[in-house]
């Protein structure tokens, strides 16, 4: 674990030297303040559903923009020569990767928490099922970064990287919509269904925690990673 938390630290380092992480901030950020904003000026409610709404669009599009280097780069370069010399296990490597853009994300959901705390001022609120929708965040962009750092591990090539990656979290977004169940019949349909990243997320904004939708976020993000491990173990 101490390995893996040197490593964590090193990415976070790296991200906040790199203009990729501070457009994110700056557009997501932007994105959550403007929704809520024009809802409380425009509409006199103080609304925090709409942050919620566009954030599995904004991780869409920058979770992979974070992630395209974590290997990619690693292994264009050859410093992941140079790291795997260090006493440290691909295993642990690996998860430092993760637990930094876990870290990253969390950095980025914690910067909100002014509009919770203006809307628990301006009156009562339902502070479970905002809890739930960030809780819930969490766990989407976490999904989201399992599949970015898995499409990274499998190229040397940045943009390819981030190509991979838009495609992968793309795909898991939309396997769960309404339209697979009406364009696919059968067992098949149910499976795709069923692994929808964001039809699970629409259940905790709502402030419903499922146990069942828990499992399933670890048990993606477990199956990635180890997809990810693998690829790096048979890299060396």
């Amino acid at each position: 674990m101490r390995n893996s938390l040197i490593i964590a630290k090193r990415e976070l380092m790296l991200f906040f030297n790199s203009i990729v992480a501070y457009i994110f901030l700056f557009v997501f950020l932007g994105f959550s303040y403007w929704f809520f904003f024009r809802g409380f000026f425009y509409y006199a409610q103080a609304e925090i559903l709409e942050m919620f709404n566009v954030l599995p669009w904004s991780f869409f599009v920058f979770i992979p923009a974070i992630t395209m280097r974590a290997f990619a780069e690693e292994k264009r370069s050859g410093t992941i020569e140079i790291l795997m010399t260090y006493p440290v296990t691909e295993c642990e490597f690996v998860f430092g990767k993760f637990l930094a853009v876990v870290i990253f994300i969390g950095i980025t959901l914690i910067l909100t928490l002014p509009l919770f705390g203006m809307i628990c001022y301006l009156g009562d609120v339902d502070e479970g099922r905002i809890l739930c929708g960030y809780f819930g965040s969490l766990l989407l962009g976490a999904s989201y970064a399992s599949l970015g750092l898995f499409a990274s591990s499998l190229t040397k090539n940045q943009a390819v990287a981030f190509i991979l990656g838009l495609i992968f979290c793309f795909v898991f977004m939309i396997i769960g919509e309404d339209i697979v169940r009406v364009t696919l019949k059968g067992k098949l349909q149910e499976v795709l269904y069923e692994t929808g990243l964001i039809r699970r997320f629409d259940s905790m904004k709502r402030g419903v925690i499922d146990s069942r939708d828990i499992v399933f976020y670890f048990s993606f993000i477990g199956f990635f990673y180890y997809l990810t491990f693998r690829q790096m173990t048979k890299s060396e």
